[in-house]
C-alpha cells in the first residue's frame, strides 16, 4: 500500500509556484534642504597642470578595428576615434604616454 501511495504522489500534478508580489514601498522622507550648503564660490578649484606652451598634433592613421580593447580606449582617451582625425592637445607626458601605446596607430607632428 505504501508503494501505491507513493507512485500516486509521482503522478500527481505539482502545485503551481505563487508568485509573489513585491511589498508596497515606504514613502520617500521629504527632508528639508541642507541649510549649511556651500556656494559655488566657496567651492576650492581645481589646479589645472601649469602649460608648458607645447602642443602635439595626432593624427589618427590606423584602424582600431581588431585591436586589443587597451588601443581602442587608448584612442578614445587621446580624441581619436575615425581615421584621418586630427586633434591637437598638449604636450604633457601622460600624453606621450598614451602615444607610445598607439604610436603605430597615430602620425605625431610636435608644435
Amino acid at each position: 500500500m505504501v508503494e501505491k501511495k507513493a507512485k500516486a504522489d509521482a503522478t500527481e500534478p505539482k502545485a503551481k509556484a505563487v508568485k509573489k508580489t513585491a511589498a508596497p514601498k515606504a514613502e520617500a522622507k521629504v527632508t528639508a534642504p541642507k541649510a549649511a550648503a556651500k556656494a559655488p564660490a566657496e567651492k576650492a578649484e581645481k589646479k589645472a597642470a601649469p602649460k608648458s606652451g607645447k602642443t602635439v598634433t595626432l593624427t589618427q592613421i590606423g584602424s582600431a578595428i581588431g585591436r586589443q580593447g587597451y588601443q581602442r580606449a587608448t584612442l578614445i582617451g587621446l580624441g581619436l576615434n575615425k581615421l584621418n582625425r586630427t586633434r591637437t592637445l598638449e604636450d604633457t607626458p601622460a600624453i606621450r604616454g598614451m602615444i607610445e601605446k598607439v604610436k603605430h596607430l597615430v602620425a605625431v607632428v610636435e608644435v
